[in-house]
């Protein structure tokens, strides 16, 4: 086990200095010098954290709520920042679904046979 985790450490480490990483750390320094567009984003996150919440406990977001949400969408995706930031989590995201197929790739084989 010992083996796996320090792997795991290493990969952290890889991920951490990766072109994609950087470019997310590079962009999400920049939409935070940006006063209006790091306000903006994190109400979005506020939010979108409420209404997952929400549906965690088997509820469904009211009229009001549902047309913030689409208001500030509409907002974050004026911003330049905040859509080069998604772009760069984007890629980020990718890099680790190329991981995870790569790490799972024995557990897929075993349901294969």
């Amino acid at each position: 086990m010992a083996d796996i985790l320090k792997t795991a450490g290493e990969l952290r480490d890889e991920l951490a200095s990766s072109d994609e990483f950087t470019a997310l750390q590079n962009s999400y320094n920049k939409m935070k010098a940006d006063a209006e567009a790091y306000d903006l984003f994190k109400q979005f996150q506020g939010l979108q954290l409420k209404l997952q919440q929400k549906q965690m406990q088997g509820q469904q977001p009211d009229e009001d709520e549902m047309k913030q949400a689409q208001d500030l969408a509409g907002k974050v995706r004026d911003k330049d920042a905040i859509k080069d930031l998604m772009d760069k989590e984007k890629d980020v995201n990718q890099l680790l679904a190329k991981l995870n197929s790569e790490i799972t790739k024995p557990i897929q084989a075993l349901y294969e046979n």
